[in-house]
Order: C-alpha cells, then structure tokens, then sequence
C-alpha cells in the first residue's frame, strides 16, 4: 500500500520503519526535513509539503504533536482535506482532543475520505518492537480495511466505538498512567531515604502487586539516571490537559490527574519539558 506518513517524531521514525519493513511504500513529510533522512536512505520518498506527499496514497497516517497540529495537516488550506485522494484512510495516531477529531472525522467522512482516530500507548520501545497498543475510534469496514497497518506497528489493536473512542480511551490510558508514574517516583524515593538497594527494591516489588510497565520500564530509568524522552515531559502535559478539560466537561472529580498535571507543568516551568516522563523523580529529590 502507498502511505502518506505526516510527523517523524520520536515514535513516528519506528512506526513509519515498521510500515517500510512489511513492504509499504512510504511517502513522508515533517516540518523538521532531516528528523526524516534515516527513512529517506530506507527508501522512503520525502516530500516538502503536506499535499505534495498525501498525493496518491492510499492511506495517509498522522502523528504530529498539539490539537493545534491535528487542525492545521487536516484542516488548512493544502492540507489533507484538501489534498488527499478520494476514499483514503486517514489514519490520525497523535493523542489529540476528542471533540476536535469528531469534527475532522464529519468533515473528512462527507468529501468521501475513511477517518480513523487511532492514538497509541507503548512509548519509544514499543514503537521500536511494532508493539503498540492501539485504540482505534471509527467505523468497522474502516477499521478492517486498516487492520493490516496497524499490525505493522502494534500488538494490541481495538476497535473502541465510533469517531472519538479511540481518543477517550487514550485519555483514560493517561488518567491511569499518572498515577501509576507518581506511585513509582515515590516509592523509589522511599527507598532511598530508607537506604535500600533500589535495584534489588525494584526486582522484588515488581514481581507482586505493585509491578507495572511503569515500575518494569520507568521505574528502572529513575534508578539509573536516564531522562531521556521516551515520551516528552511537554506531550503529557499536553494529555493530561486534554484529559482534565474532557472531565471537567462530564463533571468529574480527578484528583490524581489534577496534582500529577500540576507536577509536571511545575517541572516544563524549570526547563524540563523535553525530558522523559520519569524525570519527575527529580520532584521528589529536590
């Protein structure tokens, strides 16, 4: 299949891979040229605009990073609305605003286009291994129609409900994953002070109870000192954002998400927000 891949970020570079590795032809663009040039020597074919690169394919797959980013590839004047062949997927995997995809989605489903909401959960690893989770929001002959796609890319692949499912149940993923990460920085920090061996720490309690990917994948991270993003301090901001704002549309009380949202715009106040999301560690050690 010739697909159209918009936003070649810290994921987007191994999902597109994975895509060129089941024998696709993949045709990309990114606001960063070089963030692209690893696919480029692949085989991938580089353009330097949206409507240039959506041109053809078949299926078009967008991982960019702001609501404010999924309405300007879709939406503005050369962008995929407006480009893109009739009855392509389009195939948007950025977590973004719910209500902002139902809209595209109408628009997009009246010029004749199959929307698909589809963001993702499983971070640099999973990318990377073609391990993803992936929450899918749209219609069933769309969603099979894409199947084979996202099977290039992940392992755990569901059909959430109509235009927007996919999104919410990302919102629930990043609700549950604040607390989770939290948890985690707090225990590491407990046995610190408490003098433990946190690696031997780690090993015990993640065997039980208390075991997570958090505490497997993160926690680990916390320990050895590495920051680096697997998934940007800024983007979960930006999640738990969204989430906040589509609770608080329903009349929820969240408070976990509420006082980890707080904690992390505390640390892109201090410069931090490229950093990986374990770095909250840091949090508890000053």
């Amino acid at each position: 299949m010739t697909i159209a891949f918009i936003g070649i970020g810290v994921m987007g570079i191994s999902m597109a891979r994975n895509l060129m590795k089941e024998g696709h032809t993949l045709r990309v663009y990114t606001r960063t040229a070089s963030k692209a040039a690893p696919l480029v020597q692949e085989g991938a074919q580089q353009f330097d605009n949206i409507a240039d690169c959506v041109l053809g394919a078949e299926a078009v797959i967008t991982i960019v990073g702001y609501p404010k980013d999924v309405e300007q590839v879709y939406l503005h004047p050369g962008g995929i609305l407006d480009s893109a062949q009739g009855g392509a997927l389009l195939i948007d995997m950025t977590t973004t605003s719910p209500a902002l995809w139902q809209r595209i989605a109408k628009d997009a489903r009246a010029k004749g286009f199959r929307p698909l909401d589809a963001p993702v959960s499983g971070g640099d690893n999973g990318a990377r291994a073609g391990t993803l989770a992936i929450m899918v929001g749209g219609e069933q002959a769309d969603f099979d129609a894409a199947l084979p796609l996202f099977e290039c890319m992940g392992t755990t692949i569901i059909l959430e409900g109509a235009d927007g499912a996919g999104q919410n149940t990302k919102m629930a993923n990043q609700i549950a994953i604040a607390g989770a990460v939290a948890g985690v920085a707090e225990a590491i920090r407990y046995g610190e002070a408490a003098g433990l061996n946190l690696t031997t720490m780690l090993d015990t309690i993640s065997s039980g109870a208390a075991g997570s990917w958090q505490m497997n994948n993160n926690g680990r991270k916390m320990v050895s000192g590495d920051k680096a993003p697997g998934f940007f301090i800024k983007h979960f901001i930006k999640d738990l954002a969204i989430s906040k704002d589509e609770g608080k549309q329903r009349g929820l009380k969240l408070p976990i998400l509420n006082k980890t949202l707080k904690m992390y715009q505390e640390m892109e106040e201090q410069g931090k927000g490229d950093l990986g999301t374990q770095a909250l560690i840091d949090l508890y050690r000053d």
